[in-house]
């Protein structure tokens, strides 16, 4: 009688699972409740975080190859994650070629699972992402037009998002895909919101526990609550950069780190180069940052040189957040008016590729190409803050191994932090 009804209860909560999902997506969009073994065949793990796996799979009716991200069930009894919601929710309403698309949601029967439910969101089938791609590349040098492209299919994506009102929160090279046609495509928005007006000083304010902190603007370090997508632009100036250097820039391995680092390379942080730091919940918790001249261009020229790149990359990281080009100003900055011009897409390069590669994987070893094969850690790029044995901050050492991956961001425990 017991397993009974264990067995009612699971039924009544995947019911209620997919009331929470046809709440947020309409029923005429996907087919809900769809079992997963029954219409796709794993073919291997792709990815692995906080938020649970991906797979790349087969759907067994088209043949078709597509994406599954397994949707993690922390605890079932809250119903569905908010996070998928607002996942599903985002993505329902973005359609780009620079976006990725999602084309179905499905159910596991719980048996895999030790009895409990899980979800999946189907999304068409990328082969690569970024950071696999950049890692694959290190010692070797991309063509400007390639490079280009990419940055511009980056900028258009990030232009249309934010049209739509949407912040990513998670801008990272993991989470930009790249498909087999060379098209790249923006990625994970299990951190994304809609924006709000967050000058109204009765109004609602984000959480400041988002982006990989490797890739986290300065003002979420000191606590801003009131942000918009001026946080994206961040993120995407250090992808800018790590096309030439091929490892993140800014590899902090704490908070205080992090803004040691970001003050060596963009300069000392005051009220002069942002104007609201002073205020901030958590500028005072760093006093000793030090004062540093800016030498965003002196230390980014000797990996590119072509000014202009270079002159974008230091607009991106601007300090005060408002002075940061919006991503419809990079797509109008010179670098992308001036020969070579960028492509439709940049298949020919995919195409140079051998196999599949994302982060996960190249990681993980399973794709020998990389110079030295398997995993291995980031190193930051010689000369730039950080660089183990070049001129680091005061937090590093030539002892200190490096993490094969940005650090995981740490869940704020506040509930209203969690849900908004």
């Amino acid at each position: 009688m017991k397993e009974v009804a264990k067995r009612r209860k699971r039924s009544f909560d995947s019911v209620y699972m997919a009331r929470d999902i046809a709440y947020i997506v309409p029923a005429d969009n996907f087919t809900l409740m769809k079992q997963e073994s029954l219409f796709y065949d794993k073919i291997t793990k792709i990815g692995q975080g906080t938020f649970g796996e991906v797979f790349k799979s087969r759907a067994k009716i088209t043949n078709e190859v597509v994406a599954m991200k397994k949707i993690l069930m922390e605890n079932e009894k809250e119903g569905f994650p908010i996070t998928a919601l607002r996942e599903i929710n985002m993505l329902k309403k973005l359609r780009h070629r620079n976006v990725t698309l999602l084309v179905d949601i499905c159910s596991s029967s719980g048996k895999q699972d030790k009895g409990r439910t899980s979800f999946y969101l189907v999304f068409t089938f990328c082969e690569h992402d970024l950071a696999g791609i950049l890692k694959s590349q290190t010692g070797k040098k991309m063509t400007p037009v390639v490079i280009k492209t990419m940055l511009y299919h980056l900028f258009e994506g990030l232009a249309y998002i934010h049209s739509c009102k949407v912040l990513h929160r998670d801008m990272k090279t993991a989470n930009i895909l790249v498909s087999k046609d060379g098209v790249l495509k923006l990625a994970d928005f299990g951190l994304a919101r809609l924006m709000i007006n967050t000058s109204d000083p009765d109004g609602k304010c984000y959480t400041n526990r988002v982006v990989t902190m490797w890739y986290r603007p300065p003002e979420l370090l000191f606590g801003e609550r009131c942000y918009s997508e001026e946080i994206d632009v961040w993120g995407a100036g250090c992808i800018m950069a790590e096309f030439w250097t091929k490892t993140p820039i800014l590899q902090g391995t704490t908070e205080l780190n992090q803004l040691d680092l970001i003050v060596k390379l963009c300069g000392t942080i005051n009220a002069a180069t942002m104007r609201r730091c002073e205020t901030l919940p958590n500028f005072k918790n760093f006093p000793n940052l030090g004062n540093h001249p800016r030498k965003v261009l002196s230390l980014l020229s000797p990996f590119e040189d072509d000014p202009a790149a270079v002159n974008l990359i230091d607009r991106l990281l601007a300090l005060e957040p408002l002075d940061r080009l919006t991503a419809v100003q990079a797509l109008k900055h010179e670098y992308f008016q001036i020969a070579p011009l960028p492509q439709e897409h940049v298949g020919d390069f995919i195409r140079t590729l051998s196999g599949s590669l994302f982060e996960y994987t190249v990681n993980q070893g399973f794709n020998n190409q990389r110079p030295g094969g398997g995993g291995g850690a980031h190193r930051p790029p010689p000369g730039l803050p950080g660089h183990i044995g070049g001129g680091g901050g005061n937090h590093h050492h030539h002892h200190q191994r490096r993490p094969n991956g940005p650090p995981r961001n740490i869940p704020n425990q506040q509930v209203y932090d969690r849900i908004f």
